[in-house]
Parts: C-alpha cells; structure tokens; sequence
C-alpha cells in the first residue's frame, strides 16, 4: 500500500506489509485492524501473520524521491499506516530490506511512528542502523503511555527528529514534566525535558543539548466508535509545545466539537442544560479527568458532529506546525 495522503503531517504513506496487533488504549479502535481485516482481508492479532506487499508497492518511494530531487523538496513519508515498524512478529529480513530502500531515497524524510518504542534501538541496529533521514515518533495517549515511553523515545540515539503522535488523545498530558536522567561519568546528573535543557546540580545552571521533543501531534479519534477529546487536553500541549518552542500540529477534533463548556461551580448547567444536551447518542458530557460526570475542574459538552464537521481549528486557529 503506497499513495498520496490526506493525513495533514506527511505527503504520502507506504506499508511494506500490514498487519499488527493491538498493545493499548489507543488501539481499542484501530482503523488499520478493521480495514485491514474487512478490505484486505489481513488478519489482525498475535500470532497472525504479517502480509508483505507487491514490488510494485516497494518502487512507489524510489519515484517520490526523483520527483522530490527533481524539484528541490522534500516529502515526508508516514511509514506503516497499517502496521508497525517494530512489531515483533515481523520478519527481521523485512525491516533491513525497509531501511535499506529509505537509505536508497534520501529526498524523503520517513517518519516511522510505533506503539513498541521500547523495540526501536535494538531493532534498528539489526537493520543497519539509523538512516539519516528517519524521524522517529512514538505513540502517546494519556499520561500513563508518556511518563512509560517517552523517556524511551529520549534515549534512542540516532532519527534526525524525535517526536510524539498523541491521536487518538484519550486525557491530559503534561509533557513539560516527562525527565530523563544522565550521568556523564564524573558524577553529574542530568535531566531531559520537552525542551531539551538539562540542570547541572553543580553550578545550578541549566545547559542546551539534552535529547529532546522535537515536534507534536495531536487530535481526536475518528469513527464509529469514537471517543470525544476535551479542548483543555489539546489546549495544554498547545500551550506547552509553544513555551518550549516545539512545533505543534492539531491534526483534527475526531467526531466530536466541543458545544459548550461550563465550570463545575455554574450553577444553572444542571437545571439549563442537562436535559437538553446529554444525549450519549449525539451529544456527551467529558470532564477534565475524561469522565462522563460534573466532578472534575471543568466540563464540556462534546457533540458529535463527523470528522469533516468537527474540522481541526483549536480556539479558532489552525495549528500546522512541523520542524523546519
């Protein structure tokens, strides 16, 4: 599978195969799985296996990186729209026969996004080594999956670019308290942020050059069975992203926009609203936490409008931010 995209952060995707199996809350509602299994008629799960794709598929890149030399630009390539680079129940000889072709078109930049960070140095040593034009994402959703992977993604040495894909986003995050320890040998200890500085307990002082974040991607689920996404959670990382300095990308609301939003402590919402509005059909209150309840700092009432209605203006505006 290899085309041109309407996702907003690449201009083509390609699969070498397809299929995965699903490792998290972000998976509950793959779109992959479904389509992969109903259209393609690829099985999804462990123990299934993975299904190489045509030649025809593999030459695809090789003709977006002539066109790309040829008109001085570069494409950006999402690579495993519908299944993950370093799945474990892929053959090790298809990952070296991947990294080689990317090697082959350096016009591209890929962007290898994964659910398996933890998989990514050791796997790509076995295929060789980092090509340079790799930028290396991980999949985050809630606080739970950043505070366990993203010092994973900090540590591999290697992508040009480290960056987070948070879609679907399933609660708040605080990226801006994600650290890293270092030890530089003479006892120093170091830590690594959103915004790549570390502190020197020594002097008291703060130094560039830590690994870092590089770039963010958020937004809503999509689909039938979609869960809605409280603005405040995507406002946060738009907030955090630009006092660090990182660029942002709101991709999409999902199937849902925020219709109204109150404070816990307004006391006309029960006797004004309520009725008229919590309809877990076609409208849903989420407060702050993700819950469907008036405890929390704030809540909203999510409408579930479609992807193309919900659009992917955040207050307004549209957040397209990608590193230069």
């Amino acid at each position: 599978m290899a085309e041109n995209t309407k996702i907003e952060w690449a201009h083509h995707t390609f699969n070498g195969w397809i299929g995965c199996t699903k490792v998290g809350p972000g998976c509950d509602h793959c779109y992959a799985a479904d389509l992969s299994q109903a259209r393609l008629g690829v099985p999804w799960g462990p123990g299934q296996p993975r299904r190489h794709t045509a030649a025809s598929t593999w030459k695809q890149p090789r003709r977006w990186n002539n066109r790309a030399a040829k008109l001085g630009i570069r494409y950006r390539v999402f690579c495993s729209s519908l299944a993950d680079v370093f799945d474990n129940e892929v053959p090790t000889e298809w990952r070296t026969e991947l990294f080689q072709l990317i090697r082959e078109t350096p016009h591209l930049d890929w962007l290898l996004v994964t659910k398996r960070i933890g998989n990514a140095a050791k796997m790509a040593e076995a295929a060789g080594g980092w090509p340079d034009n790799v930028w290396l994402g991980a999949t985050i959703v809630n606080q739970a999956e950043a505070d366990r992977d993203i010092p994973k993604l900090l540590a591999v040495d290697g992508p040009r670019y480290r960056f987070l894909s948070m879609e679907p986003l399933l609660g708040p995050v605080r990226l801006d308290r994600i650290h890293q320890t270092f030890d530089d040998g003479l006892g120093h200890s170091w830590e690594s942020c959103l915004n790549g500085r570390r502190f020197d307990e020594w002097s008291d002082g703060d130094i560039d050059g830590c690994p870092k974040i590089d770039w963010v991607i958020a937004g809503g689920e999509s689909g039938p069975k979609a869960r809605p996404m409280h603005p405040d959670w995507a406002r946060s990382l738009r907030d955090q992203c630009a006092e660090a300095g990182v660029p942002f990308l709101f991709k999409q609301w999902g199937e849902w926009e925020a219709s109204l939003d109150r404070d816990r402590e307004d006391p006309d919402w029960r006797a004004n609203y309520t009725n008229d509005y919590v309809d877990h059909g076609k409208s849903r209150w989420l407060n702050l936490a993700g819950g469907c309840g008036f405890h929390g700092e704030r809540f909203h009432v999510m409408r579930r409008v479609g992807k193309k209605a919900a659009g992917r203006l955040l207050d307004g505006v549209q957040h397209d931010g990608v590193p230069a």
